[in-house]
């Protein structure tokens, strides 16, 4: 075919040279003509391959492969008309006619590729029934999104409209596709029959993106999502990579500017310590203190299995020790801090699930309160810069042991800071940070939720009016570096949360996107309040207020004074209730005598509340 087109577009160059006069044009043997052109690009075809391209799936690089051929086919044809010169003394074709031929056939050549494209891509779309999507965002990734959707063998999608939220996109066409107002969603679902939404912008605001979804849902339309460009597999996008969307993406908000100079300053060069360092926030921690090349990373948890996998995927880098250890073995961590020095330190290590920690209030006492003393006094030994514990909500007003140990814990380390600023003995700084409920991490609720979705349900939620915030893991870790930065020693930083979310409507949320219809598909089952859980978490106590910082994100609370004697009193109390095995109610008191504001919900200890109110009435 390419060969028979080279030849007709020849023959057009004769008649267009000598301007369809046939008179002028029988004075050239042009067959001849056209027959050593035909030949030429013959030749040159089998050695560019270009003929076997698969016509469907035409582009750029064929039209490329095409131009080379004809460009080496009309070098042989001048080659052939200048031995016919040199041999016969005139042209065999004029040079006009192969310039004029040269043209034409790159013009039919690439353009019947094009239309055999473009007439295959029309018969699959009228025969085969499709998906009809929208695709909401009309820049360089909702190109790239329409193009792969478009042309791919094996989509069963169609692409009717994309959406845009700029109004100087709003009414163009994007390789013939029309570009609707995104405040027309809900009226464009309905009538253009959208079967699935796929949200191709990078930018766009947790808010707005819990609008498109909140109203695809309404509409029972699916909703999709392309991933980053560098989360795209060796750099290209393909369609296993436009995922569902989930909830996760839903909780985020608008990341934290971090200052990474700061950052870099406080841990550039430095031996780093992070405890807890193979759970959820230790992990992370690692792998972004990492990117700042500390002189040298100990990390420690008594988690072998999930410590070795760390391990893995370190392997090979000399600046990073393991240690599998327990924070209660204050020997085990003297000789580990002996070997090592460390000079920043990073405190995750803690029990964390709060009925577990109901039923097992010593093992809260020993790893969150005793562990994190034994680490804050090896520190002061060590001469450690800075030292930064990871708290929790739940240490706010708590309701249960989990909590009461973390309030602890923040009281012995920021009385502790405060004791050497007074004596000016020391250089650590004690840095304090709190957080909610994590995405993503070890025991957390969205993953329940998943599995139970996943096994047909019923989906369990204790309370229909308990909420919680959330954060992801990479946002928590950001504050700790930040707060390791910017902290000077003695203070609590709190992250804006944000809105805390009803569970139910996470789980009612969770259902929808799982494409399910609540009580139809899978119910929701409420199961009263677990041992020490309270309906609404809190980061900030009564008496306490904020301080602004430089990040509008993070803010330093202002907290009640503890003379340091006395709470380090307190915690070698318990020490020695647990070394004269004091029974659970006892330890459980005693932690309330440090905490007054530590009031039982839902648990076996609401009895010690009723009695300390009995006494004190009396």
């Amino acid at each position: 075919m390419d060969v028979i087109i080279v030849g007709f577009a020849t023959y057009l160059a004769y008649l267009l040279r000598f301007n369809f006069e046939i008179v002028e044009l029988n004075q050239f043997n042009y067959f001849l003509g056209i027959g050593i052109n035909m030949f030429s690009c013959f030749i040159a075809l089998l050695v560019t391959r270009s003929y076997a391209g698969i016509v469907r799936y035409t582009g750029l690089q064929d039209g490329l492969r095409v131009f080379y051929s004809l460009v080496i086919a009309h070098v042989i044809t001048c080659v052939a008309n200048l031995l016919y010169h040199y041999n016969y003394s005139k042209n065999l074709i004029p040079y006009s006619v192969i310039l004029i031929a040269f043209l034409a056939s790159f013009l039919f050549l690439f353009q019947y590729r094009l239309l055999i494209k473009n007439l295959f891509s029309y018969y699959r779309a009228t025969t085969n029934e499709k998906s009809r999507i929208l695709i909401f965002g009309a820049g360089q990734l909702g190109i790239v999104t329409h193009q792969l959707i478009e042309g791919s063998n094996d989509s069963n999608y169609r692409v009717v409209a994309f959406l845009e939220d700029n109004p100087h996109m709003v009414g163009k066409k994007l390789n013939g596709t029309p570009i609707y107002n995104g405040a027309e969603l809900s009226d464009l679902l309905k009538t253009l029959e959208i079967a699935e939404l796929v949200i191709a912008v990078t930018n766009i605001s947790v808010d707005r993106k819990n609008d498109i979804v909140d109203i695809c849902l309404d509409n029972e339309v699916k909703i999709r999502t392309v991933p980053k460009v560098d989360q795209w597999v060796k750099g290209e996008l393909s369609l296993n990579q436009i995922k569902e969307i989930n909830i996760e993406d839903l909780l985020g908000r608008e990341a934290i500017e971090l200052d990474n100079e700061v950052v870099r300053n406080q841990l550039l060069g430095k031996r780093v310590c992070i405890t807890g360092a193979a759970g959820s926030i230790g992990s992370e921690l690692v792998r972004q203190v990492a990117k700042y090349k500390p002189a040298a990373l100990i990390l420690i948890d008594q988690a072998e299995s999930a410590l070795y996998d760390i391990e893995r995927e370190f392997e090979g880098i000399r600046e990073v020790e393991f240690y599998v250890a327990d924070v209660t073995n204050y020997n085990r961590i003297d000789a580990i801090f002996a070997d090592h020095k460390p000079e920043i330190m990073f405190h995750a290590a803690a029990y964390k699930h709060v009925p577990m920690m109901e039923r097992n209030p010593i093992e809260a006492v020993l790893c969150n309160i005793i562990g994190t003393k034994n680490l804050a006094d090896l520190a002061i030994k060590y001469q450690v810069e800075k030292f930064v514990m990871i708290s929790t909500d739940k240490a706010v007003n708590p309701t249960n042991v989990m909590g009461c140990s973390k309030r602890i814990a923040e009281i012995y380390v920021r009385s502790l800071n405060n004791y050497l600023s007074l004596k000016e003995e020391g250089g650590t700084s004690f840095v304090t940070t709190r957080f909610g409920n994590v995405l993503g991490s070890n025991g957390s609720v969205i993953p329940f939720f998943q599995k139970q979705i996943n096994s047909g349900g019923p989906v369990t939620v204790t309370h229909p009016e308990i909420t919680r915030y959330f954060m992801t893991i990479t946002e928590a870790c950001q504050l700790v570096l930040e707060a390791g930065a910017m902290g000077k020693g003695g203070e609590i930083f709190i992250f804006d949360m944000g809105k805390s979310m009803k569970i139910v409507d996470l789980a009612k949320k969770m259902i929808q996107l799982s494409g399910l219809q609540l009580n139809r598909d899978i119910e929701i089952v409420f199961t009263g309040l677990r041992q020490g859980e309270k309906l609404y978490e809190e980061l900030l106590a009564n008496k306490e207020n904020t301080v602004p910082t430089h990040n509008n994100k993070i803010m330093i609370a202002k907290v009640q004074e503890y003379d340091y004697n006395r709470i380090n009193d307190c915690v070698e109390e318990l020490r020695a209730a647990i070394s004269n095995n004091m029974d659970d109610y006892q330890i459980v008191s005693i932690m309330k005598t440090i905490v007054p504001e530590f009031r039982s919900n839902s648990s076996r200890y609401q009895i010690l509340d009723k009695d300390s109110s009995t006494s004190s009435s009396n």
